[in-house]
């Protein structure tokens, strides 16, 4: 990666993503060690007619966090503030990672009620993107916020809840890095408790057609599918009084290995060298799977570990919508010549009440497609998202995606509400960037 000379003399790191599909070149780095030094930095920023944005682990796809202005890490802003039993809350700092809030919250006693199935993120980015996991009941991440702080483009901090600025917290809980920069976050938390996972491998068809009635018994509820096959693996999490039972080792590595990450890893750069072996390995990789019934604490349930990197969109559905489109996608890949060695991810959220939130107002379902890093993947993806986009499908903020302010402001109907509430709180557009130019318009 390059290097860039900042105004003040220091050097400044060119920025690669996770995924490593976005790069930016700031002007400078900052890493605030206090909110303090934050608020300084915004300022000094304004002034110097920079930019800024805040970057957490870089596992978004888009450039949501890009900028040649000034880069804000803010991971020395981390861990808990403290922890309100009485209110069910934890207040903690914005660049703590998940899984660092997780074993926190695990060694008290404490659990989120839901989670995404990745927990490299920072708090902050994974709700500001609308990071969410499946849930009949519970929602993502961002809906489980009871307040937070923000520093505004002026360098003032702003501290949002339902009773306090309640516009600003109607917006700022999934805010694309628009209104300001997250400092702190307040979520509700609940005892620790377990779960019972139930994996169990289905045909196509079968899980399609009962996807509603699945849905319906199960507190979380998810599958995927394998392109180029009729087979699918189904997840139920419930809550059970435990105890712990974790997977057994030849389990574990199935999942963990085979279709996760080391084995994972090498079919698919077998595939991205010679696509035509990717049907047969699809059939191979998918029939390797058995029903499977483990006991946890919940973040070790959502939650599994990512090594193989990939590119990913994710569509956000009425979720009445979903069986439809996902028999479209499937109808498409097999007339086509594509050649997709990445599972097609489904999962599902209750409506909530978050501007845009992807789950904003309606009972929503997620289709994610993925392909791997390196393998072109705009036909696959265009193609996926012409049938989600004629079911009024939303884009995951943080994933790929050719959607424009004038899409949004069609499915979203409070966007305006936000656009309002971004040219109020940032007029000169300190936190903007190329992608908030297109999705919110400028």
């Amino acid at each position: 990666m390059g290097t860039a000379t900042a105004r003040n003399g220091s050097t400044a790191t060119a920025w690669r993503n996770w995924a490593g599909n976005v790069t930016a070149t700031p002007t400078r780095v900052v890493t605030p060690a206090s909110v303090g030094e934050l608020q300084e930095a915004v300022r000094r920023a304004a002034e110097d007619g920079l930019r800024v944005k805040a970057v957490g682990t870089g596992h978004s796809f888009t450039a949501a966090a890009a900028t040649d202005g000034v880069l804000v890490r803010p991971q020395a802003l981390a861990g808990i503030r403290s922890i309100d039993r009485a209110a069910g809350t934890v207040t903690v700092a914005a660049g703590t990672a998940l899984k660092d809030l997780n074993r926190a919250l695990a060694a008290e006693g404490l659990s989120l009620t839901n989670m995404g199935d990745i927990m490299e993120q920072t708090v902050s980015g994974a709700t500001s993107t609308g990071t969410h996991g499946t849930g009949r009941d519970s929602a993502s991440i961002a809906a489980q916020i009871r307040a937070l702080e923000l520093v505004t483009a002026d360098g003032e901090l702003l501290t949002c809840s339902e009773k306090e600025n309640p516009e600003v917290f109607a917006a700022a809980r999934v805010g694309i890095g628009a209104l300001g920069i997250v400092t702190a976050i307040t979520f509700a938390v609940e005892p620790l408790f377990f779960l019972t996972a139930r994996e169990e491998p289905m045909g196509f068809d079968r899980v399609t057609a009962e996807f509603e009635e699945h849905f319906a018994e199960n507190e979380h509820f998810e599958f995927y599918w394998f392109p180029h096959t009729g087979n699918c693996n189904t997840k139920r999490n419930n809550r059970s009084q435990g105890p712990a039972a974790p997977p057994g080792p030849v389990s574990a590595w199935v999942e963990d290995e085979l279709l996760s990450n080391g084995l994972f890893q090498a079919v698919n750069t077998l595939g991205r060298a010679v696509p035509a072996t990717i049907p047969s390995i699809a059939r191979v990789a998918s029939r390797a799977l058995s029903a499977r019934t483990y006991t946890d604490i919940p973040y070790k349930v959502f939650t599994s570990p990512r090594r193989v990197r990939f590119v990913e969109m994710e569509y956000a559905l009425p979720r009445g919508a979903v069986v439809e489109a996902l028999r479209e996608l499937r109808a498409m890949v097999d007339r086509s010549g594509l050649r997709i060695s990445f599972p097609v991810e489904v999962r599902t959220a209750p409506a909530d009440d978050i501007a845009l939130s992807t789950a904003s107002g309606r009972d929503t379902a997620y289709i994610a497609v993925h392909m791997y890093k390196g393998t072109p993947y705009q036909a696959y993806f265009t193609a996926a998202e012409h049938i989600f986009t004629a079911h009024g499908g939303r884009p995951h903020w943080g994933k790929v995606h050719t959607r424009d302010a004038a899409y949004f402001s069609r499915v979203y109907p409070r966007f305006g509400e936000f656009t309002a509430l971004r040219d109020r709180l940032d007029p000169d557009r300190v936190f903007g960037n190329d992608y908030l130019r297109r999705v919110l318009g400028d």
